[in-house]
């Protein structure tokens, strides 16, 4: 894997001026997005190249592209809206939580039957999202239920085909970006935003909803309850990435943040410190997969990692969400 990177009570603060918001946009968009999307389609288009160069679940090669590539989803995973909707990418990119295990049916549903779809990338593209994408691939790689079914050869196919697919649509996702960048940052006319305190509110949601899904889902789904803990519904624990799953998406929304604090400094300090706290904790933890929610005390300081991201969720809500029109009650998951 790569080394990681560190990205960046009172009364309600003013909303920012038009010129202030238009600014915010732009460097969003500019210096948040569009060079997450495009390194996604750099690292997704090396993972398909290592796939046909050598389709060995155990390649050291295909592992470390598979890291790269899927640490690069992560850090813009949160940006569930526009180009990444179409279509159901960013599903077919990432289908999880699976709460009916469908991604295992998906895939021995091919292999059992040899289906020839592997051999054609459109075919591919219509077959179940569950058997598509980096947790389907986590499977074919690291699962050693999927290391002997079938035969070899179709195994080989089926990896290839799935990271065919996942370059397509993290392609598809960044080139789509480049016209609708304009309806973000350029809101009204055809764009589905009217105004830029729209766009900024999508931006904030984008923000809340990743911080939402990392503390509630990411966290705790694997931690249940005290008296059945679930390690087994971490996410991506067959790669041990669960933890670092966590950090990048802190790291990603940190500098999410900070950009929509930008008019805000007094905001912004609040949000960066609780930023670091949450991070120092997601590093400090030597329990890649969460297997610690099942002993008393390495689900104390998960449950102290998922409080410290609650933590910038309510300086989120209370002081940065009202800045851009959003109530402190908004449930981005919830949808209200």
């Amino acid at each position: 894997m790569r080394p990681l990177f560190l990205a960046l009570a009172l009364a309600l603060p003013l909303p920012a001026t038009a010129q202030d918001s238009a600014a915010i946009l732009t460097d969003v968009v500019d210096a948040h997005v569009l060079p997450g999307y495009a390194r996604l389609s750099e690292t997704t288009g090396t993972l398909a190249s290592a796939a046909q160069a050598g389709c060995d679940p155990v390649s050291p090669d295909l592992q470390a592209a598979f890291y790269d590539a899927f640490d690069d989803w992560i850090l813009v995973s949160h940006l569930r809206f526009g180009p990444s909707e179409r279509d159901d990418r960013a599903f077919a990119l990432a289908f999880w939580p699976d709460t009916k295990g469908f991604t295992p049916k998906a895939l021995s549903g091919l292999i059992s039957t040899s289906d020839p779809v592997v051999e054609n990338p459109k075919a591919f593209a219509e077959t179940s999202i569950a058997g598509r994408g980096f947790f389907a691939l986590e499977m074919m790689l690291f699962d050693p239920a999927f290391a002997d079914q079938g035969q070899a050869p179709y195994r080989c196919a089926l990896i290839r085909a799935i990271t065919t697919d996942i370059d397509r649509n993290a392609k598809a996702i960044a080139e789509d970006w480049q016209p609708f960048a304009e309806h973000v940052t350029q809101p009204g006319g055809d764009s589905p935003y009217r105004s830029e305190n729209e766009a900024l509110q999508e931006l904030y949601k984008a923000l809340s909803t990743g911080l939402q899904f990392t503390s509630e889902t990411r966290l705790g789904r694997p931690l249940g309850t005290f008296d059945r803990p679930r390690p087994k519904r971490a996410e991506a624990r067959r790669s041990a990435r669960s933890v670092r799953h966590v950090e990048l998406s802190l790291i990603t929304l940190r500098d999410l943040a900070m950009r929509l604090s930008a008019d805000h400094p007094a905001i912004a300090a609040d949000m960066d410190g609780a930023f670091d706290n949450a991070i120092a904790r997601a590093q400090a933890l030597n329990d890649p997969a969460f297997a610690g929610v099942a002993n008393p005390l390495g689900r104390l300081r998960i449950e102290a990692l998922q409080q410290s991201i609650n933590d910038v969720r309510q300086i989120a809500a209370n002081d940065l969400g009202p800045t851009l029109g959003i109530s402190a009650g908004f449930n981005a998951l919830d949808g209200d």
